[in-house]
């Protein structure tokens, strides 16, 4: 297994049809995958309210 893959966890979400819509257009919008789109919209409300911190740049480049 690679490093990516032991650092992620995946379950179960269970959404409202109008808001899975609403998702995926957006994901769209983004050129996102909804996964994608679903992972970026938790990163931003925990980095906005302050419960994640901030990557340094030699980790985004790890991420990639």
């Amino acid at each position: 297994m690679s490093k990516k893959e032991n650092m992620t966890k995946s379950f179960v979400l269970r959404v409202d049809a109008e808001t899975m819509n609403a998702i995926e257009a957006w994901a769209e919008d983004e050129f996102r995958s909804t996964n994608g789109q679903l992972q970026w919209i938790i990163s931003e409300a925990l980095r906005k309210s302050g419960r994640l911190r901030k990557k340094k740049n030699n980790e985004l480049d790890k991420n990639v």
